[in-house]
Order: structure tokens, then sequence, then C-alpha cells
């Protein structure tokens, strides 16, 4: 599955576990499901549908005089054993079967349950146009995990048991029907037709799927095996630029795991409103329609590409290898999104590859500093659902890549090997991960996972460096700063590489490396080394999960930014320098921006420029805008937006207005514009301008995925006393107004409401509590986040009847979160606000006389020399 497209942040180190989380644990097994059957007739325009659902089930224990099964909200008509009618209770959750004889080992059941299902909450979901999106496509589609296959079918509903699936289904002649496995038989019947499709091989119920539409089916193979994508009609083009490196994929994956694709066939089927980036049921993975790229998104988009190879990756992860309990999804997501890693690295190269994996480790590092820290493997929480975080996503991409790097790359793919083979057609634990690396490789790398799965964090080091040039010892100081004291539970003990860099000009850098055991709150290791080296590495090949401060004099930062082979390694110096700042350090990082050969340094850069508080930083970024990579024009105008000066805000209002090659920095040029306009409030006239600007964007640039109108939304709630301003965002939160810009929309409604007048606040709050009641998944998250930035005890009650009344878990979770957030924002900020506000100002005065002095240091150097 993909998170993918939510993102909700938060701050202070808060228990995982809120009030009412337990333990849980999978259910005493009566037997083992061998086969279940769906045969459905579905009423569309009715949201509904009535058929059978067949298990077939082998006892494990004799004498067994009940079963009890999964069964949310369904109306269940009828339950018979082996043709014969049983008696049953059923409590609307729990369907419990009074077997008239009890089990006996040997001897199957055949369970036959008629039901039928009206206008379900959750498991299948019906898309259909209505007054307000009348062009909204008919679809039907269905979503498993984690425990959601029991509100459209009753089974035993937990990944512990793996079987093989067959669904039939009626649906209306125009329409096609996909599922799991093969297409066995397809019937005309009157007005309908019916899809038959089988899955031979055995998976959970979780990955049994549905999805009906008028969809445009695109064909290609994989080694004779049909590999297809289904999108709505009139997007074909879209969907192979989208998904047309899949046969391509398979390919690599089969060979870097040790096994053949395992499955009939692979369909991906792009539906509308799905509530996830993707899920990867078993031979047919569901994608959002909004990860369909057209031509000029594909310059910079390649989150679709990403997505693609995540859910690929699970195929082998998740659904080959299917994990026993939740509690161990990082072993499938964690490979899924390692394997989004392997793809970059094999597509575009190792330093992309390297800052992919910075990027997944900054997204798991906000979540453990700002939401909550946990172990990787926990089974305490209130709903399993809660446990598909950045924790088991980013972190476990990251712990792959450390058994990777600890193991080397012959005995790691050797023990992935093992780990797949062994494993094909049944559950895992953790544990069976480890068993399979000790198998292969003889290694035990239980310390490893003591120190970042089985417990929460990961060491954040600090770095110093000192040279005796009468001793030609290099020192080197490596704190932890997490840990409170040297017994404390948070050190880690790892084994770093640290190396010592000379570059000649014209030749490439050669790196002295020494291995050392770093266990202790502060050490000291000296090394003593023929010439004093330019730069030093600490963590070469930078592959473990770590935050790292480097305190170096400035010389060898900037020679480690502009000499270190490894990319990272320069990330983390751009991020030293800029804490250092002052001429020299702008002036290198200036430097870099224009030099470096690889664009994600050249993003990284430009955010540290927009750290450094001289006006000449803005002289070095403002060049950026003529990069040629859209990832760096992109991060140069989010600078810029930082910078908050007449200067800026001339550079960014000639991109709104003629527009870019990439959506992103157009999109990002109208959020930025807003952002400096709303810094110089005494100038109106300027906002005016702003506001008709941003007015005529939202009025003509509509397009894909309203990226760039979103980017004017955002714009418009920077302008967070303006009237004018939320009257806009107001009109764009209708029924009617294209969905990804109405979700936007929502959202900014929390950012503009920190600076409005009692009266709008109070209009904010009403429209967000109608926004509230609608039961799409996507409108209630934004509505969560537009309140939790809100500063108003009267946003807590909205939250709290959300909490209550939503039937998804992640939304209860968030609510829940963003409540505690609120009540923090209330206490302390008006006091907070005034003083910020006033620091700003402060900052400004002293960024201009500390510019100027610079310049005058400069002039009288050159002078004196």
């Amino acid at each position: 599955m993909s998170n993918f497209y939510f993102d909700t942040e938060n701050n202070g180190h808060r228990s995982f576990e809120l009030p009412g989380a337990k333990p849980h644990y999978n259910p005493d097994r009566p037997g083992q499901v061998e086969h279940i059957f769906l045969d459905l007739s579905l009423d569309i325009p009715n949201q509904s549908y009535s058929g059978s659902c067949s298990i077939r089930l082998s006892p494990i224990r004799n004498g067994i005089d009940s079963l009890t099964l999964d069964a949310v909200n369904l109306n269940i008509q009828s339950v018979q054993v082996d043709e014969v009618e049983q008696k049953f209770d059923y409590d609307g959750e729990k369907l419990v079967i009074k077997l008239a004889t009890p089990t006996e080992v040997g001897k199957r059941l055949l369970i036959a349950i008629a039901y039928s299902v009206e206008k379900p909450q959750r498991g299948i979901y019906f898309i259909q146009p209505d007054k307000h999106y009348p062009n909204k496509p008919t679809q039907v589609w269905t979503q498993g995990e984690d425990e959601d296959s029991r509100f459209w079918f009753p089974c035993f509903d937990y990944p512990g048991q793996l079987s093989t699936s067959e669904i039939r289904v009626r649906v209306p002649k125009h329409l096609i029907a996909i599922s799991n496995g093969e297409l066995i038989e397809t019937k005309d019947d009157d007005k309908y037709k019916i899809y038959h499709w089988s899955q031979q091989e055995i998976h959970p119920t979780y990955l049994m799927t549905l999805a009906i539409g008028d969809f445009a089916e695109i064909r290609d193979e994989w080694q004779g095996k049909p590999v297809t994508y289904y999108v709505e009609k009139g997007r074909e083009a879209d969907a192979k630029r989208s998904m047309g490196k899949t046969p391509r994929m398979i390919e690599f994956l089969s060979e870097k795991y040790g096994y053949k694709y395992a499955f009939p066939k692979y369909a991906q089927v792009c539906v509308d409103d799905f509530i996830f980036g993707g899920m990867e049921n078993t031979s047919t993975t569901l994608l959002t329609d909004r990860c369909l790229i057209d031509e000029r998104a594909a310059l910079d988009n390649r989150n679709t590409e990403s997505l693609v190879v995540h859910e690929l990756a699970h195929q082998w992860f998740g659904d080959l290898l299917v994990i026993k309990h939740w509690s161990h999804a990082w072993i499938k997501e964690g490979m899924a999104s390692y394997s989004e890693v392997m793809w970059t690295e094999k597509e575009y190269g190792s330093q992309e590859a390297a800052y992919y994996r910075l990027l997944e480790a900054r997204s798991y590092i906000s979540e453990d500093s700002g939401r909550y820290r946990r172990p990787m493997v926990t089974h305490v929480y209130r709903e399993a659902i809660e446990l598909y975080d950045r924790h088991i996503y980013e972190k476990g991409s990251c712990v792959y890549h450390m058994i990777r790097a600890e193991l080397g790359e012959e005995l790691f793919w050797s023990a992935i090997h093992t780990f797949v083979q062994d494993n094909a057609h049944k559950t895992v634990e953790t544990v069976d991960l480890l068993r399979a690396i000790e198998k292969a490789t003889g290694r035990n790398l239980a310390f490893l996972f003591d120190q970042y799965v089985y417990r929460g964090g990961h060491p954040d080091f600090k770095v110093a460096y000192s040279w005796d040039g009468d001793a030609n010892l290099a020192k080197v100081t490596v704190t932890q700063t997490q840990a409170k004291n040297n017994q404390s539970k948070e050190l880690f003990d790892l084994k770093i590489p640290i190396g010592f860099g000379y570059s000649e000009a014209g030749t490439s850098p050669q790196i002295k490396t020494f291995t050392v055991r770093v266990n202790e709150r502060e050490q000291s290791f000296y090394f003593p080394l023929e010439t004093k080296p330019q730069f030093i590495s600490f963590d070469v090949g930078n592959n473990y999960l770590k935050t790292v401060t480097l305190e170096y004099p400035i010389p060898e930062l900037k020679a480690q930014l502009e000499f270190d082979p490894d990319p990272l390694s320069r990330i983390y110096a751009a991020e030293a320098l800029a804490k250092k700042g002052g001429l020299e350090a702008t002036k290198a990082l200036s430097a870099a921006l224009k030099n470096d050969g690889f664009w994600g340094v050249r993003v990284e850069v430009a955010k540290q420029l927009a750290e450094i508080k001289l006006d000449q930083a803005f002289d070095g970024l403002v060049v950026g805008l003529e990069d040629k990579s859209p990832y760096v024009r992109r991060a140069v105008v989010d600078a810029l937006a930082k910078t908050k000066t007449a200067e800026s805000y001339k550079a960014i209002k000639g991109l709104v207005q003629d527009g870019d090659r990439s959506y992103y920095v157009e999109s990002a040029a109208c959020r930025a514009i807003g952002a400096i306009a709303s810094a110089n409030l005494d100038e109106k006239p300027r906002e005016e301008k702003v506001l008709k600007l941003l007015k005529s964007v939202l009025e003509e640039r509509q397009g894909w995925n309203e990226v760039v109108r979103s980017g004017a939304i955002a714009g418009l709630a920077e302008l967070k006393t303006s009237e004018a301003a939320l009257n806009l965002l107001l009109e764009y939160t209708k029924p009617g107004v294209p969905q990804a810009l109405r979700l936007a929309t929502i959202r900014a409604l929390g950012k503009i409401s920190v600076g409005q007048n009692p009266v709008n606040l109070e209009r904010i709050l009403e429209r967000l509590g109608e926004l509230a009641k609608e039961s799409f998944f996507l409108t209630q998250v934004a509505v969560v986040i537009a309140l939790g930035q809100m500063e108003t005890p009267k946003a807590i009650g909205i939250l709290r009847s959300l909490a209550d009344q939503t039937p998804d878990g992640r939304v209860r979770r968030y609510a829940d979160e963003e409540i505690t957030r609120v009540q923090g924002n209330i206490g302390t900020e008006n006091a907070l606000r005034n003083l910020r506000e006033e620091l700003d100002q402060v900052k400004q005065q002293n960024q201009e006389l500390r510019s100027r002095l610079e310049n005058l240091e400069a002039k009288s150097k050159s002078s004196a020399s």
C-alpha cells in the first residue's frame, strides 16, 4: 500500500499509544481456510449488491461447535454448512455459526453464506456522477487493507490465513470487472455481463479485490504474461507515460529478489476517489487516478514511477510472502519503499538513489521528532491502520539499506533470495528475515534489529574535527546527542567509517578511510596522517540512519562541499556552512548552487542559502531561477519566499505572470508571492496586486491535478489578515469545484484563520463544521488538517465530533492528534506571535547591518592586499 498523498505534521516526542490502545493478537485458528468463492450481483445505482460467500475450511481440531467470522454491517440471510441450514448469531460485527455437527479433523466443511449489502461504509466503494460532479465516472472498487474486507464479505479477516479465491460478478454490460488471478469465463446475460476470475495462488483476504468501470484497457506483456493498464477512456497516452516501465520493472525485481514474478498476470487499475496512493492486491494493483501524468508533469514528477515500482515490489514482499500479523508490516512496506531506491539507482544512478534515501530518512525523522517515537515492531495500538506510518515505510527502507551496507552486495542479495525462496506462499514475521540472513550468510544481525527495529529512535551525531600539525594527527570527536548519559539505553553501538579526503585539481579525490566503533556518549578518535586532509567524511557512504551536525572549520566544510564524491556528505557540509553564516559561507554556497553537478545537492544548497540572513544570499539564489533542473528552480522559489524583500517579490512576480515549463515551479511561485506580500503589509497596494494576480491564476490556469491553482490557493492563504483572500477561498470550498483544488482550499482555511477577525473566524469554523459532515475520506483529512492549524478552542469541538463519527481509523487518529495540537496553539500563541513579529523586524534590521558590514570587511581586505 502506498500512503503517498497524505501528510500531517506535529510536534514533540509523544507516545505512539493513544488512550484506548491495547495489545492485538491473531485469533485462534479453528482450521485452515482453503478457498473463498464470492458470487455477487451488483445494483450500482442503488449502491448495493447481493450474493453468496462460500468458504471451504479444513478443521485443525475435533469437536469445535461454533465458528466466528468477521462481518460488518452485512445483511446475513442464511448460513449453510455442507448444504444443511445452520443456526447463527449476528451482532453487526461478528457472525457466529453454531455447527449442528462439531468438527472432525480430515473432514472439510463447505460454509455457504447468503447475504446482501446496502450503501456500504467501507471495504467496497461506489463512485458515481452527481449534481455537483456530473462528469465523474461510474466505478466500483474495493480496499481491504488493513481490516476492511469484512465490510464487503464475511471472512476470517486477518493476514495469518492464506487461501485460493475466486470472484464471479454480474455487472451492467458496458462495464468491465477486473479481479485477482485469471479471467476464466465471461458470459452475457440480457443487459448484464458476468465476469469470473480465479486466483490459484494462496493469499490473505485483505488482498482480494474487485474493480469495475468503463475502462480503456492497454495491453503490454512480460515473458508472455499479460501486463495490463486500465484507465478512464481518453487517458491512454497518460497511462503509457505513467505505467509503461512496468515490464522492465518486473524483469528487474524478478532478478533482484531471485524469484520470477509468481502470478498469471499483472494489472494496474487507476480508479477515481481512491483513498490511498496505491494498493497491491494480488496480481491486480489499484492506483489513484491522480498518479496519471501528462507530458508537462513528466518533467519533474517521479512520484508515479516510485508508486508503480512500490506496489509492484509488494507482489513479492506482501503478496508472495505475507506478513503473519500487522505488527510486522515493516517487512513488506520497508522493502517496497527500498525498491523505490533500488529502481532510482537503476534508472537514474547512484547519486539520485542516495538522495532518495536521504529524503526517506528525513520523512521518518520528522515523524519521529514531531509526531511520536515508536519501535517498528509493536502490537499495541487502537487500530492496525495506525501502524501504516513513516516508521514502517521510510524507516523500514533505511533499515533494509543498513542490512545491505552491513552484509555487502553479494551476501545481501543472497540473503534476500533465501528469504523469498524459503517463504514463498507462506506467512512471515521479523524473525524469519533474521533467520534467512543467518542461513544465507552466517551473520547474526540481531544487534542491528535490536537497535533500529525493536526500539524507537536513531543516533543524533555531533562531529567535531581539529588538526594537530606538530604530531600530524587528526582528532575527531563524536557525540551521540540523543543520549542523556553514558549508561543511556538510547546509546547506539555502531562501526562507522571515517574518511579523510585529499583532492588534486583535475583528479578525483582520494579518501583514506578508518572504521571506528562508536558506542559511548562522547568519544575522541586520533588518526595519524601523512599530511593534513582537505575534508573529513563522517560515515563514508552515509549508510547509517542518523542525523549529523558537523562542527568543522570553514575551509574543511568548503572543501567537502566542493570535492566529496558523496552527495549526502556535500549536503551535510552545506547545512553546516549555512549555520556558520557570513559572507564566506554565502559565497561557497552560491558557487555550489551554480556548479554542483547533481541537482539534489543544488536543491539543498538553495534551501541553505535562504537560512543565511544576508542580502548577498539573495544574489546567489536568484541565479538559480535559470537552473535547467525544475527541481532546483522550485527549491529556489521556495527559498526566495523566505527572503521576503522587494527584489525577491520582483523575481517571483515574473514567474507567476509568465509561468514555467514545470507545473510545480509555477505552483511554488504562486505560493511564494503570497508569502512575500504578507511580510510587507504596510504596503496595501502590493497586497491588492497579489490578490488580483492570484485570482487571475485561479480563473485561467486549471489543469493537471490542479497543481498550479492549488499553489494560488496556498498563496492566498498566506495573506492571513485579508478578508478578500478569505472570501475567495470560501468560494473554492463549494461542491462542484474540482476535487484536488477543493481539498487544497479546505486545508488552506486553517492557515488563513490565524490572522482573521472574530467574525471571519466564525465563518471559517461554520464552513469547516459543514465540511466535516461529508463522508469522503480525503475531505475529512483536509478538514482535520485545517482545524489543527487553528488557534481557537472552537476547533476542538469539531475535531471531537469528527473523531467520534468517522468510520476511518486514520481520520480518528489524526483528529485526536490535532486536538492536542490546537490545545498547544491556544495557550501560548498570542504572546508568542507578538514576540515573533518583533523579532522578525529586529532580524530584518540586523540583516541590513550585517550585509553592509560584510561588504565593508571584504572591501578593506581587498584594499589591504
